[in-house]
């Protein structure tokens, strides 16, 4: 099968011929119809995720497609379902999984991290049974493979894990693909939101997207204190979409008492474990929530709201891309330049 990989962090990447993978007796293997282009993918390629430890590899956790192959004990699946999948699978054995949070599995695997993942024409999947989401008839491939990791995630973040409810103000630190769905939800959900990033285009999309207000934090020093006086008190709810120590702190500075901040990005390099003002978190009696992905059976409620209208991901598709071109936009991801979601539709 054609592939993009890599064989060492940092180093070269490349499209290819590749094995394709066979199933396991409980997973299936996917004919891979769009891909998402994602940060975390640069991150595994810079060599901050330590799940891979093996060369070639073949990044890509964000996916929609045809189950192409099943291995002899699935049950629920059959070749031609359209299906997509959380970037963090499930084991089902053990305590988590018993109790529903898969999304912190004990054994978890994730395509493109500890396993070949999806810049590829196929793509192998364990537990089919507890992993595989069904694809809505009238929902694109492209859409779908944006839900995989950036919009699926933001959505627990804001829904289950933030409990963001209707007329609170949520601050929206950074509008890559993870902020930007994070801004839509929580519009969805009628609060009101404030966007911050330092890039003109991101925010004007933001607004678009149901923004209430948007700060420029290239220009404004004063960040906080203009979230401050925007919401009178501080946000209730501060989500770090983008992944930094000063992202983090400025969340959690932007709170009013009792507020609650929402770590998504992802920190890495020296910012890996940031100096936090936990002095305001013990004074103000704030919350400090992590969030990762979200489970297979919390899909159907997030489907529903986008078959009705309510949500709209397929907004956030900033372009697609030939499989040939993923390893220049893998690269690119960490300029933070890009506008929305970069999906590979094409492949062969």
């Amino acid at each position: 099968m054609r592939a993009a990989y890599y064989e060492e962090f940092g180093g070269p990447v490349t499209v290819g011929t590749v094995d394709q993978p066979a199933p396991a007796d409980h997973g299936v293997i996917i004919e891979v119809e769009a891909s998402g282009i994602c940060r975390s993918d640069w991150h595994g390629w810079m060599g901050h995720d330590p799940d891979i430890r093996a060369f070639p590899h073949v990044p890509g956790h964000e996916l929609a497609g045809i189950v192409a192959e099943t291995g002899k004990d699935v049950r629920d699946w059959k070749t031609g379902d359209r299906v997509t999948v959380p970037f963090v699978c499930g084991c089902g054995t053990c305590p988590e999984c018993a109790s529903g949070n898969q999304q912190v599995c004990d054994n978890q695997t994730q395509p493109g991290f500890t396993h070949w993942g999806s810049f590829a024409q196929f793509v192998a999947i364990d537990h089919a049974d507890l992993n595989l989401v069904a694809l809505p008839d009238d929902m694109s491939s492209v859409t779908a493979a944006s839900l995989g990791c950036r919009f699926a995630t933001s959505y627990r973040a804001v829904v289950a894990r933030g409990r963001v409810q209707p007329g609170e103000w949520v601050a929206v630190h950074g509008c890559g693909g993870v902020g930007l769905s994070a801004v839509m939800i929580a519009a969805a959900l009628e609060a009101m939101v404030i966007a911050i990033d330092i890039d003109p285009g991101a925010l004007a999309l933001a607004e678009s997207l149901g923004a209430v207000a948007t700060i420029n934090a290239r220009d404004r020093e004063d960040m906080v204190d203009q979230i401050r006086q925007l919401t009178g008190r501080g946000a209730h709810v501060s989500i770090d979409a983008l992944g930094s120590a000063e992202a983090s702190a400025n969340s959690i500075l932007s709170l009013r008492k009792r507020g609650r901040h929402v770590q998504i990005g992802l920190l890495a390099g020296g910012d890996y474990r940031p100096r936090l003002p936990m002095e305001k978190v013990i004074a103000h009696e704030l919350e400090i929530i992590g969030s990762h992905g979200m489970q297979a059976h919390r899909y159907p409620e997030m489907l529903d709201l986008i078959s009705v209208g309510k949500l709209r991901p397929e907004r956030l598709i900033g372009k697609t891309v030939e499989l040939d071109d993923a390893p220049r936009e893998l690269v690119s991801m960490g300029g933070f330049g890009a506008t929305g979601i970069t999906v590979i539709d094409r492949f062969d």
